[in-house]
């Protein structure tokens, strides 16, 4: 006797929305309409007979029965796309900030790609949590203020060393002699660094009045872009501004001391032995410790 057809859509769009806890979410991660997933869950409830989720005002959730179903389904989805990228390994992907793309990856990408020609690189440009899986990151270069997915391979790359920065012209025209001067200082900050200035401050051992930012950024790259262009004093990790201080646009006048924070590398769990996997892993390591 044959088995019964799965509706793999149907489960798929169920375990999409039980994951995400909304229909809305589930059909734009699927590409669908919100009619589609809606269907598709409700074909699934007839066919077993039973709920699987409950209708809240601005959100679902699974009932037991469905809570139970969408672990098993997202299990079997993983394994999927794991014995698919073993099978057809797609370009690989590295996740990294916007920030340490454009200062510190794209300059020395060059060098890696003449000495790889093979390996095709795509770029993720992200900086938070990573679902290694879904988003299809085979690395991901991460700071330890992010949680670390369950099982994925932690790479440690540097410890941040971080100070204050800004134009050359600026430090002059306000006379940054020492660090009781930034009190004199435009502070700049940003959204995703809330606490840089004084986690500075303890890493420094400054002692003067807490120092608070009068400016903030949405990204990173916009705080240091307004700091080499004179707006104010920015608090900045060495290896995303080594290349605007060796090129006279930023200045940090008071050094830079190892931070709170370290920089590692993540590597996809289920893509650990491949050997472009390797060789851009090693490529990173050497390199970002150089």
């Amino acid at each position: 006797m044959a088995s019964p057809r799965l509706p793999l859509n149907a489960l798929r769009a169920f375990e999409a929305t039980a994951r995400l806890n909304s229909m809305s979410a589930a059909a734009a991660e699927l590409g669908v309409t919100h009619g589609a997933i809606s269907r598709h869950v409700r074909s699934l409830e007839a066919e077993f007979g039973v709920p699987l989720l409950k209708r809240l005002p601005k959100s679902v959730e699974p009932t037991q029965q469905g809570g139970q179903l969408a672990a098993t389904l997202g299990d079997a989805f993983a394994r999927m796309q794991q014995g698919v990228a073993a099978l057809a390994p797609l370009p690989l992907t590295l996740s990294c900030s916007a920030t340490i793309s454009m200062h510190w990856l794209i300059p020395r990408l060059g060098a890696f790609k003449r000495a790889n020609p093979d390996v095709e690189i795509r770029l993720n440009l992200n900086y938070g949590e990573v679902d290694f899986l879904r988003d299809e990151i085979s690395l991901a270069i991460r700071s330890t203020m992010f949680k670390a997915p369950q099982d994925v391979i932690i790479r440690p790359l540097l410890r941040e060393r971080v100070g204050p920065v800004c134009h050359p012209d600026y430090a002059q025209r306000l006379g940054l002699k020492q660090p009781a001067d930034l009190a004199q200082a435009r502070l700049l900050g940003t959204a995703t660094r809330v606490h840089a200035w004084r986690e500075w401050m303890d890493a420094f051992g400054y002692r003067g009045e807490p120092l608070q930012p009068q400016d903030s950024f949405e990204h990173f790259y916009l705080q240091n872009q307004a700091a080499a262009c004179g707006l104010g004093v920015a608090i900045a990790p060495e290896i995303l501004v080594e290349g605007e201080i060796a090129r006279g646009h930023l200045l940090a006048p008071f050094g830079f001391v190892d931070g709170p924070h370290e920089l590692n590398l993540w590597i996809a769990p289920h893509l650990r032995s491949r050997p472009d996997v390797k060789r851009l892993a090693n490529w990173i390591e050497e390199t970002m410790r150089a």
